[in-house]
């Protein structure tokens, strides 16, 4: 009778910290927020990939071009077939002189202690980011660098939805064919992304190369006019709601997370009414226990307005895109959730250029081919066990 009491006495205490702990934290940070600043207009060349395989051999072929330096960031980083094919060409790199710099999230470290040790013998630069730390230990667990970024000789970037591991190309039969969306990027805007590398950077090792001139070389403008947004678990809900708000036609949002809040939804509502044609592509099978669960109070309300949500169901769906009236596109890291609007960090790409959205909605075309439209009726039929998971999920909803 003690043991169980001084066990729930300890489950008591640490549900307290926790909450203690997050709100507080959470406070802080969104005192702390500054005024929003539209990011400058680049003129970039960006090059769209929705396969895992068609990216990583472009990428894998333009780190074995580089001369000077490799900068790499991702969320999760497996030393699998194809992490350990991306660390065995950095070591070659790296024995030939070029500088690298490989930085993984806590939360995502996926790479063994002996890798590890191979890495530093070869003279690479690595670090994880984001650690848990006192005095806010749960919150920090909870905020990671959601940013995927590679940056290569200052000349060529990459940011999208992808990150290192065989089940980015489809190699895991749990999930099977993966859909995501990255960009290569070409021109003014890779400026922007080195610089965000080397803040994360100097966040993470203390060593400061941010206003190194060498990572910086003179850009030729590319032909397409884009903004770089970087958000550190801010204005993820107050751009989003201007892409929402502007759109007059057509809306297209992608995401393998939803949980969009009240206000959101409301807009969505909203842009619905005033006779906006709004387009949600979901997975069917989620990555993640009770997310999908999570998003379901918000399909009813959203149907009702004639939105169309789709599930997708020819493998998991990992693509993040917002497209406003087929003109601008709008696509990173970031999903369409809690964690992205108020705790991540993420890097989105805004292309305002309609002929070259048109390929993006290619590819949305094909892939709401792979969709089921989700009804009334399916919602109805929904069990009850099904139910009481969404009132749990809810309660969860604003850490997922």
């Amino acid at each position: 009778m003690t043991i169980l009491y001084i066990i729930s006495i300890a489950v008591i205490v640490i549900i307290l910290w926790f909450f203690i702990d997050f709100l507080i934290a959470r406070l802080l940070h969104r005192k702390n927020i500054q005024p929003f600043k539209e990011p400058p207009i680049r003129k970039s060349d960006v090059e769209f990939f929705a396969s895992g395989d068609k990216l990583f051999q472009h990428l894998l072929g333009e780190i074995e071009q580089a001369t000077h330096h490799i900068h790499i960031l991702f969320y999760i980083f497996r030393d699998d077939n194809i992490g350990q094919k991306m660390l065995d060409k950095l070591k070659d790199k790296a024995n030939e002189g070029v500088e690298i710099r490989l930085m993984v999230d806590f939360m995502g470290m996926k790479i063994a202690r002996k890798n590890r040790k191979l890495l530093k013998k070869a003279g690479i630069h690595f670090v994880i980011s984001n650690k848990p730390s006192f005095p806010f230990f749960f919150y920090s667990m909870n905020k990671r660098n959601h940013r995927k970024v590679t940056v290569i000789d200052g000349e060529i970037a990459y940011l999208g939805g992808f990150n290192v591991g065989d089940e980015y190309l489809g190699r895991d039969p749990n999930f099977g064919p993966w859909r995501d969306y990255h960009l290569a990027v070409k021109g003014e805007g890779v400026e922007d992304l080195q610089r965000q590398f080397l803040l994360d950077w100097k966040s993470a090792s203390s060593e400061d190369l941010v206003q190194r001139e060498r990572y910086y070389p003179q850009q030729r403008p590319g032909r397409k006019e884009i903004q770089i947004l970087s958000l550190d678990g801010d204005h993820g809900k107050e751009v989003t709601l201007k892409l929402i708000n502007s759109a007059k036609h057509k809306l297209f949002i992608g995401s393998p997370y939803f949980i969009p809040g009240k206000e959101i939804k409301d807009a969505l509502i909203n842009a619905a009414k005033r006779g906006v044609d709004i387009q949600v592509i979901l997975p069917k099978k989620p990555d993640h226990p009770l997310v999908i669960h999570a998003a379901y109070p918000y399909f009813q309300p959203l149907i009702n307005a004639g939105i169309d949500i789709y599930l997708y169901f020819q493998g998991f769906y990992h693509s993040k895109a917002i497209i406003i009236d087929d003109k601008i596109c709008d696509i990173g890291t970031a999903n369409f959730d809690q964690r992205s609007f108020h705790l991540n960090h993420e890097v989105n790409c805004l292309i305002h250029d309609e002929d070259w959205t048109q390929q993006v909605m290619e590819q949305v075309d094909q892939d709401l081919n792979r969709s089921e439209r989700v009804t009334i009726n399916h919602l109805n039929d929904r069990s009850l066990g099904k139910r009481l998971k969404e009132l749990v999920a809810t309660t969860f909803s604003p850490l997922m």
